[in-house]
């Protein structure tokens, strides 16, 4: 990079005792890991607050179980908090694909009715809406969102697909493939206004989003907090509002069943519930080392700087621009367009991912969206401003380099 470059650079965030940020975490450092959107990354101190609770389980197995759900319920007063919602609205689930998962097996029948998702829906999610769709004998209407579509236009894209046979609307707060926010705070307005339930995809929103449900009306919302937020894996919310929560059931059937919402969730059997017990140490490392106004502001600023880093060495290669309007964009994360003949479905996204793990070393995130191959940059506190320029430099040739390869 040039001296101009590199002077933009955000600075590393170091911890309390001068180390780099990466020395909390257990990460390889032969690898480059600039995919924290996809699967988090939990720092030592939550990790060892997990293995002390697995140690504590396993040596007084019938102490545990029985005490376990009066433990949880105090879990999720701590992690409601974090969100910003009552305790009281809050379950815990083991990620949001489950939350949502919850949803769809819970609902009434509703016969002949539609289900109205967007084509920048996770696609699980997406896939869970057409298993219910069927099961109700009815349909999934897809609203097409431009890659651009700015608040306005977006809005007006989701709700043209919804009517009077509209029995469910599921959203994306901030989109996985295409990394950018939904305006799902005037869909949910609207939704509510019509009588039609919502259901919010926010998988990515805890601890990218300081507020995720400020100013948000919806029936049902799922989020992540192995991702952003950095909790042991397995630990999602599910968060229920309205008259529909109380049809709400764990996937597992198990002595809570009895129970109100959200409290049958505490009680699932013997399953290894450590992980939502460890999630207040990892919030806890973030907000005391650094803040988490403070991590989130780093984590804009870099992932900034490796938009236009990696995006100034892609054009240099194809001779096109490679940054990307996403309309309304979200901190932490950024898009780059890669060169034509890379990541052009997701199953060729996929074996990407897999190809530049294995041979150049970095764990990194490629999506397709409307046929069209995207790396998406993710930057969390432990990343450097030297990772993406080292993927700049290193990677995007070898980039280049297949896309001719796969073009001819």
């Amino acid at each position: 990079m040039s001296e101009t470059d590199v002077s933009t650079a955000p600075r590393p965030l170091l911890l309390s005792d001068g180390r780099p940020a990466a020395q909390a975490w257990s990460l390889d450092p032969a690898l480059r890991h600039l995919n924290h959107g996809s699967f988090g990354a939990v720092p030592l101190v939550a990790q060892e607050r997990q293995n002390e609770l697995r140690a504590e389980m396993e040596r007084a197995p019938v102490v545990w179980f029985p005490e376990l759900p009066g433990r949880l319920a105090a879990a999720r007063t701590d992690l409601a908090a974090f969100l910003g919602v009552d305790a009281g609205d809050l379950a815990l689930v083991p990620n949001a694909s489950a939350g949502v998962s919850v949803v769809y097996a819970s609902l009434e029948r509703r016969a002949g009715g539609e289900i109205v998702v967007t084509d920048h829906g996770y696609g699980a999610v997406t896939m869970g809406a057409e298993r219910l769709a069927r099961r109700w004998g009815g349909r999934v209407r897809t609203a097409h969102v431009p890659l651009d579509a700015g608040e306005q236009q977006a809005y007006e894209a989701v709700m043209a697909e919804v009517g009077d046979a509209t029995d469910l609307l599921v959203v994306d707060q901030i989109t996985s493939a295409t990394a950018r926010r939904l305006p799902v705070e005037l869909i949910g307005a609207e939704a509510a206004r019509r009588g039609v339930p919502l259901l919010v995809d926010g998988a990515h929103a805890p601890g990218l989003l300081a507020a995720p449900l400020d100013g948000l009306t919806c029936d049902f919302w799922a989020g992540n907090l192995h991702k952003w937020a950095c909790a042991p894996r397995g630990t999602a919310g599910l968060v229920a509002r309205g008259p529909l929560r109380d049809g709400l059931h764990p996937l597992i059937d198990s002595w809570g069943a009895p129970d109100p919402y959200p409290d049958r969730f505490d009680q699932q059997g013997t399953v290894d519930a450590t992980n939502y017990l460890a999630t207040q140490t990892a919030l806890d490392f973030v907000d005391r080392t650094w803040g988490w106004d403070a991590a989130r502001r780093h984590m804009d600023e870099l992932a900034g700087y490796a938009e236009r880093v990696v995006g100034a060495a892609v054009a240099e290669l194809t001779g096109e621009d490679a940054l990307v309007d996403v309309g309304m964009p979200v901190p932490g994360m950024r898009l780059v367009r890669l060169p034509d003949g890379l990541a052009d479905s997701r199953t060729a996204a996929d074996a990407l991912r897999d190809r530049v793990a294995a041979e150049l070393g970095v764990e990194a995130a490629f999506t397709a969206f409307d046929g069209i191959g995207y790396v998406r940059l993710s930057a969390h506190v432990y990343n450097t401003a030297e990772d993406y320029e080292y993927f700049a430099e290193r990677c995007v040739p070898v980039l280049g380099a297949w896309a001719r390869a796969a073009r001819t």
